[in-house]
């Protein structure tokens, strides 16, 4: 079984938003190639929503509301875009070979 020190952050939260893991040894099973499919879900969510708040603060007429909607919604992506990045760097650090 996989130690304690090579869990997978997985890209969701658990009850209370607590951070869910993964322990395996199977980086090819249903729980890890589902965590890869929510992590592109997740990264190509972000990538469109950079590309319409581009577009949207280039547009002097957008009302306030607008602007807050999206700010949240960049917030969410940034939260889940950040913890896609701490659990491959965790998944590079461990895969690395120790001198």
């Amino acid at each position: 079984m996989t130690a304690p020190n090579e869990l997978r952050l997985l890209p969701w939260s658990g009850p209370e938003g607590k951070p869910c893991y993964l322990s395996t040894d199977e980086r090819g099973g249903y729980m890890s190639r589902l965590a890869d499919n929510v992590e592109a879900v997740q990264l190509g969510t972000a990538a469109e929503l950079l590309e319409e708040t581009s577009e949207t603060l280039n547009n002097r007429d957008v009302a306030f509301d607008e602007m807050r909607r999206m700010a949240r919604e960049l917030s969410a992506a940034l939260r889940d875009v950040l913890r896609i990045a701490t659990s491959r760097g965790h998944l590079l650090e461990v895969g690395e070979p120790r001198l």
